[in-house]
């Protein structure tokens, strides 16, 4: 299966929305079709047997367009809707040239008898015109006996202006009935103006909810020097291929993943890490695409390209996820496929009503009140309402390093009863560090700590780096004459002032190392605290312990304690019962299980939700992909695995805890401004249709104006995008 995003032309409401992803669901190959309104976008999953000409046709059939070519970069998808919208801002700005002076006219010298004529003529320029695309439109839909938005308008004005012109042409067809011939071409004109007015603002506020794309995109450099046979050529980014070799300065952007082949440099991963400060990269060191290059050049080897990149995939996950649909949106869907015909009964009723029960001016009011009905009714606000909140929320979560993969997640995370936690590499480090360094001979440390630093160089345990590490000995390294691994012990080295030996507490037995009894009381509470405790001796004497243990991450505790307010919190790992302990101990986690093979993990988790409790899953390795698979929602840490990151719903990029509070904050808000946003479209619709339809006017003679109709429901849709842009400000802890 194929999953790719089209961009998505000629849409103008939720209405289109439905009725594009309906065309495409429809086409042999297609498994799975998602329209977002929000961003004109279409995310599809095909066979890769499919026609995607056949989709085209399907969608143009429709009344809609899709772009099926596979463009290159960003820009050119950018460039097509931004063509698209200047001609709009083109289109609106003419509408109001030429429909103001029909306003004046109407407003003003609504008896001077040419002004009608006049009126006419520029008001026809206005609807027929700029507006001549909501008759398009709407006539394709009647052909397939559907209706949108466009049909809305074409109708309102449509009517509106064939009304006027009967009235203008034949005035006494009325007259001689005691009616008054009045004309509403200022309502035409000005309605087709607000409509584009209003599609315009909702246009380039559209445009904002997806800047974190755009902050992401611009990380990359659109230009790269290579070093093509032997000669320095600056190239294209997407012209780049594997294992180029790339030259990077100081200030740059890294264009592409890659390994350091010559030179060394510190680069700014905080884009991907979160931690400000910048990493040393020496030679074979690897660099990612988007990060930032700060003091020396370097060289690299392109290893991942184009959409291959780290930073190309962390783009690709937010925009997938800003397109997903949340499951609340299946609903608002449902509304919006029946809600224009819906509103057409309504106009139709109104007109009827008012034909019966109005007074003197009964057939006036009739019309003025239809067409109120069907311009003020707006399914553009209830398409809006979820996707754009989506697209804000996902793109402020790309931003503080939290990727979320689809809308489902979103509204899982806010319900979570039960998180449960990983400790290798997601409480933990994951890597070992010296916690303790006991020396017996303190006045030889200056002399035995290179010894014993020279001795782990040599060693393939996987401790020995730690060590290493830790003493950290910058000066003259002691010379190892002879070398010999001891298979499950240690290792043994000669040096010119003597035989030394590291390793494990059988070792110091079996070669009769006398081990005192408060060294082995010491040697027993680190052990108790879950650590790994080796030994440094001579061939008769021990100089002295080292423990090692995978060291808490910084955020580890607080973020812990913070979250066992809210929630259940879960320790399980397959590390041994005292490591358990001491890390359960020493967060003040109640609960936790020791010694956990990945099936057992998986097993746990089903057994909590069989419960009936939502369970969130932490994790960053292979082993825990089972798990994070089953659990109602699951993260993963940035640092982990691609097949635990591939698994989750959510990817934690700067891989502490402190994401996990974030991105339960964020769901929270963003779930908020989703119901808020419906309620106020919902409302808006509820209250605005039955006032545009006269019930004030028994009570208070009110009646609305078409023209401040069409202006309301233009505003309606910009306010609900509005409130989804408060997003960005929000605090999402």
């Amino acid at each position: 299966m194929i999953r790719r995003t089209f961009p998505v032309l000629g849409m103008s409401c939720a209405s289109c929305a439905v009725n594009v992803e309906s065309a495409l669901s429809k086409q042999k190959g297609i498994s799975k079709a998602s329209v977002n309104f929000a961003d004109n976008t279409a995310l599809v999953e095909y066979d890769e047997d499919a026609d995607l000409n056949e989709f085209k046709k399907a969608v143009k059939s429709a009344g809609y367009d899709i772009d099926i070519v596979e463009h290159k970069t960003s820009e050119e998808v950018d460039a097509l809707h931004e063509k698209e919208f200047q001609k709009l801002e083109i289109t609106t700005v003419f509408a109001f040239v030429f429909a103001v002076p029909v306003l004046i006219f109407g407003m003003f010298y609504h008896h001077y008898e040419p002004g009608k004529w006049i009126s006419m003529v520029l008001s026809a320029i206005v609807v027929f015109g700029f507006g001549h695309q909501f008759f398009i439109n709407a006539w394709k839909q009647t052909r397939h006996l559907k209706a949108n938005m466009d049909t809305l308008v074409a109708l309102s004005t449509g009517v509106s202006f064939a009304f006027s012109a009967f009235n203008t042409y034949l005035p006494q067809v009325l007259s001689s009935q005691g009616l008054k011939p009045d004309v509403y071409f200022e309502s035409a004109a000005m309605i087709t103006a607000f409509i584009l007015l209003g599609r315009w603002l909702e246009e380039r506020a559209k445009s904002n909810t997806s800047t974190a794309i755009k902050q992401l995109i611009g990380l990359q450099p659109k230009r790269v020097r290579v070093i093509r046979d032997e000669i320095e050529q600056e190239v294209k980014l997407e012209d780049v291929e594997k294992a180029e070799i790339i030259l990077i300065r100081p200030g740059e952007k890294i264009p592409v993943d890659g390994i350091v082949t010559e030179g060394n440099s510190f680069v700014d991963e905080s884009m991907i890490t979160g931690e400000s400060m910048p990493l040393e990269k020496v030679l074979n060191s690897k660099v990612f695409a988007g990060t930032i290059n700060q003091k020396g050049s370097i060289t690299i080897s392109a290893s991942k390209v184009g959409k291959e990149t780290l930073l190309a995939q962390i783009i690709k996950t937010v925009q997938e996820a800003q397109g997903s649909k949340a499951p609340v949106q299946k609903l608002v869907d449902k509304i919006a496929a029946v809600f224009v015909p819906v509103v057409i009964v309504i106009a139709v009723l109104t007109f009827v009503a008012w034909l019966v029960i109005g007074g003197k001016s009964y057939l006036a009011q009739a019309f003025i009140s239809s067409v109120s009905v069907l311009v003020i009714a707006c399914p553009c606000a209830l398409g809006l309402a979820t996707p754009t909140a989506i697209m804000v929320g996902v793109g402020r979560g790309a931003e503080n390093g939290i990727l979320i993969r689809n809308a489902e997640a979103i509204e899982n995370a806010k319900n979570i009863d039960v998180i449960v936690l990983d400790k290798t590499g997601t409480i933990t480090k994951g890597q070992p560090e010296v916690t303790d360094m006991i020396w017996l001979k303190e006045d030889a440390v200056a002399q035995l700590a290179p010894v014993l630093s020279a001795m782990e160089m040599r060693s393939e345990h996987p401790l020995a780096d730690a060590v290493v590490k830790h003493l950290n000995i910058k000066g003259e390294k002691a010379v190892i004459e002879k070398f010999e691994s001891l298979t499950g012990k240690g290792v043994k080295a000669t040096t010119a002032s003597g035989n030394y030996l590291v390793g494990s507490e059988r070792l110091m037995k079996e070669k009769l190392i006398w081990i005192t009894p408060d060294i082995e009381q010491q040697v027993k509470t680190l052990k108790e605290k879950g650590k790994t405790v080796i030994f440094f001796s001579t061939e008769n004497e021990l100089l002295g312990i080292i423990a090692l243990a995978d060291a808490l991450k910084e955020t580890s505790t607080e973020v812990i304690q913070e979250l066992m307010k809210t929630h259940e919190v879960v320790m399980l790992t397959g590390d041994n019962a005292a490591t358990a302990k001491a890390i359960a101990e020493q967060i003040g986690i109640t609960r936790y299980k020791a010694e956990v093979l990945p099936a057992e993990k998986a097993k746990f988790i089903s057994e909590e939700r069989a419960k009936g409790k939502k369970v969130a899953m932490v994790g960053d390795g292979i082993n825990d992909s089972e798990a994070l698979a089953l659990a109602d929602i699951s993260m993963a840490m940035g640092k982990g695995t691609d097949i635990a990151m591939n698994v989750a719903d959510i990817t934690l990029m700067h891989s502490n805890l402190n994401s996990i509070p974030k991105a339960i904050g964020l769901s929270k808000k963003i779930v908020s401004t989703i119901r808020q946003n419906l309620f106020w479209a919902f409302i808006y619709n509820l209250i605005g249709i039955p006032i545009a339809a006269g019930v004030l006017y028994p009570f208070t003679g009110f009646q609305l104006d078409p023209m401040i109709a069409s202006a309301a429901m233009a505003l309606s849709s910009v306010s609900v995008v509005s409130n989804s842009l408060l997003l960005k400000k929000k605090s999402i802890h």
